[in-house]
């Protein structure tokens, strides 16, 4: 009878232990179903495994908290994403990770800090003036945990300059992230001694008939072509995964698939180009993506491949990792030191934890390497993967840009899709009397004249 009290005592404090452990509440704004689906997917199942990681670790470290994350579709759509927020907020959550779009983090900029909620985007890359930012301040509840389109486009340039192109076609989606692509990487072109040919807006949401703007870019691209080699163009595309939508579209002998296609970090690792990947391969689509791992890369990703998610995560699905650890952290920190949880202080807060995260002092270390975060909250270094799509329809990494060197490291340069040029058909000439036919037709009349005068 002793035991059986004595037990269900136990059993009973331990209730009240989990009930009393403050939940810290994380939304989670990310693409389940639109033109970022493979990306949006991937950062909720690694998010599933960070839930799991920082839960044992208060619960070892004897933290009265526990972290649960709440997860919303956005489609990547920006007006979604401020529904979004807005319901996650009349719910009591004031810490998100997402949105993953730039057009997105601009559409919500204005109610997260008007309200005061923590934003760290894992996957945005716009540069703030393009978000509608103008002073580091104004930016002081919205981080980014990747690097910018800064980096990105000068990846980018000196790419198109080791591959001798000298002329470009630049098609990308009209939102804030599409048009900083093209706006950012303009001058750098210029500096760098490539035209830009002509340039292809289409609208966000992406249309479901592309052919349009494909037939835009058909045209430049033959226009190119009357001056330049095939070697010395290409299509560089800032899209998302409708790039393949727009592949699909396109007819299999259009000049389109004469030249190299560039993509960027919206095409990079889609498992929607492989569907396409009889026309993808022809030309190449060299992707950039900031790539960093760090010390703990390899326990998440032997966790990531026995909960079957496939073989490893995505890189925005790690910088969102290392974003929950950061969230998470810094609540317990704020708490402890202000008694309660301050939203000031937790923007001020994040920085510092981000720093001591990076170095180790917590006893766990960023999935992504060391994380430096600049005046505007967003990090500030890092190098990019260049991948490709193989002859066996699988992403390669052809390429490494490194940041401090500015220079690539390339494992396997793709070559432009061969052309054919048809072979004229010739016409035989007809013979003409040669010389010593005119010689002997002389000899035949000056003989016939000799033979009359006899």
């Amino acid at each position: 009878m002793l035991r059986s009290v004595l037990f269900a005592s136990l059993v009973l404090l331990a209730l009240v232990a989990v009930a009393s452990a403050e939940e810290i509440k994380i939304g989670v704004l990310v693409d389940l179903s639109g033109p970022l689906t493979t990306y949006g997917n991937d950062i909720w199942n690694t998010l599933k495994i960070a839930e799991e990681d920082i839960n044992a670790y208060f619960k070892e470290k004897g933290y009265d908290y526990s972290v649960k994350f709440y997860v919303e579709d956005t489609k990547v759509d920006p007006k979604v994403a401020l529904e979004k927020v807005q319901d996650l907020y009349a719910r009591g959550i004031n810490l998100v990770i997402g949105p993953m779009g730039s057009g997105e983090v601009s559409n919500v900029k204005d109610f997260v800090t008007s309200n005061k909620i923590i934003i760290i985007s894992p996957s945005s890359t716009a540069l703030p003036s393009l978000l509608g930012i103008t002073k580091p301040e104004e930016k002081k509840y919205i981080f980014r945990f990747v690097g910018t389109d800064d980096l990105q486009t000068t990846a980018i340039t000196g790419e198109l300059k080791d591959l001798g192109i000298k002329v470009v076609v630049i098609t990308y989606i009209g939102n804030a992230w599409g048009k900083g692509l093209y706006e950012t990487i303009k001058p750098k072109l210029k500096k760098a001694g490539i035209e830009i040919k002509s340039y292809v807006e289409y609208p966000d949401p992406p249309p479901a008939d592309f052919s349009p703007y494909i037939a835009q870019l058909e045209k430049a691209v033959s226009d190119a072509m009357k001056k330049h080699s095939n070697k010395e163009i290409a299509v560089v595309a800032f899209s998302y995964e409708e790039v393949a939508t727009i592949m699909a579209q396109t007819k299999e002998d259009s000049v389109l698939f004469k030249v190299l296609w560039i993509g960027c970090d919206g095409s990079a690792l889609s498992g929607k180009v492989k569907e396409v990947c009889s026309k993808a391969k022809k030309v190449a689509l060299l992707s950039t993506l900031f790539e960093s791992k760090g010390k703990a890369y390899s326990e998440l990703k032997s966790k990531y491949k026995s909960k079957g998610f496939g073989e490893e995560p995505y890189q925005y699905a790690m910088n969102a990792y290392d974003a929950a650890w950061v969230l998470a952290l810094s609540y317990v920190k704020v708490v402890k030191e202000v008694g309660k949880y301050d939203a000031d202080s937790m923007a001020d807060t994040i920085p510092k934890v981000t720093k001591e995260y990076t170095e180790g002092k917590y006893g766990i270390y960023p999935v992504t390497g060391d994380i430096v975060l600049n005046e505007w909250n967003d990090r500030a270094s890092g190098d990019y993967a260049i991948y490709y799509m193989t002859e066996k329809c699988e992403w390669g990494v052809a390429g490494i840009w490194k940041f401090a060197q500015d220079k690539i490291e390339w494992k396997y340069k793709p070559s432009p899709p061969v052309v054919t040029t048809p072979t004229p058909k010739v016409t035989p000439k007809k013979k003409t009397p040669g010389f010593e036919l005119v010689l002997a037709v002389a000899g035949l009349f000056a003989a016939l004249y000799v033979l009359r005068r006899k």
